[in-house]
């Protein structure tokens, strides 16, 4: 019960930090600035969609883009580990990752952007595809496989509740207090990477020494 109880939790934080609603906020209502609630909305909604669509997707191939490429999971963990790290420590100094930073200029170009950028890969972009992968293949049965698709429709479901309040939540919050937030979530996800990356070395170390 620990164990499972463990992994929701990790399965929840991860998906949760990585995807980092609170990011997604100064975009989103930039995108939507002119709109009418029910516009706005209707952009949110979309977007969330588009974004939990192509999560499962990946998260249920991920097994066999694994074997057309060639691709270890532990290989998998160090990569992510590294992107996890640097996003959470560009997340720590309060900076917005470079998608999200330039999200407007998106505008001119996407012709539906809440498909992109905010579905993909605002929302649902390489660390979180990542994490749901590694998470998936970690799962030992079907109720910890469970546990983690129902994390990430929570999640999802999360994300449009928080995109659907963005104006309020900036009101309340102001940007001093999402900047709080957004530097709480990177040090999380720092953790978190770091725990990713030794997971993947450590095996990889040990193939070595044991072929020498």
């Amino acid at each position: 019960m620990d164990s499972i109880l463990q992994f929701a939790l990790l399965a929840f934080t991860s998906l949760f930090t990585m995807i980092n609603p609170m990011g997604v906020i100064p975009v989103f209502t930039t995108l939507t600035t002119g709109m009418t609630s029910k516009q706005a909305a209707a952009i949110a909604l979309k977007a969330t969609s588009t974004a939990l669509l192509v999560l499962l997707l990946f998260t249920f191939g991920g097994n066999f883009i694994f074997d057309i490429f060639n691709i270890s999971v532990n290989g998998l963990r160090v990569v992510g580990g590294i992107l996890f790290f640097l996003s959470g420590y560009d997340m720590l100094r309060g900076k917005l990752t470079r998608i999200k930073s330039e999200g407007e200029e998106f505008i001119e170009a996407a012709k539906d952007f809440a498909i992109t950028p905010l579905g993909v890969p605002m929302i649902t972009g390489p660390g979180v595809i990542t994490i749901s992968i590694v998470m998936m293949n970690d799962a030992p049965d079907i109720a910890h496989k469970s546990l983690l698709i129902a994390s990430i429709f929570i999640v999802m479901g999360l994300t449009h509740l928080i995109l659907l309040s963005s104006r309020k939540i900036i009101a309340f919050l102001g940007e001093s207090g999402n900047k709080v937030l957004t530097r709480i979530m990177g040090l999380i996800v720092m953790v978190i990477a770091v725990e990713l990356f030794f997971r993947g070395l450590k095996p990889i170390i040990q193939d070595i020494l044991a072929i020498k």
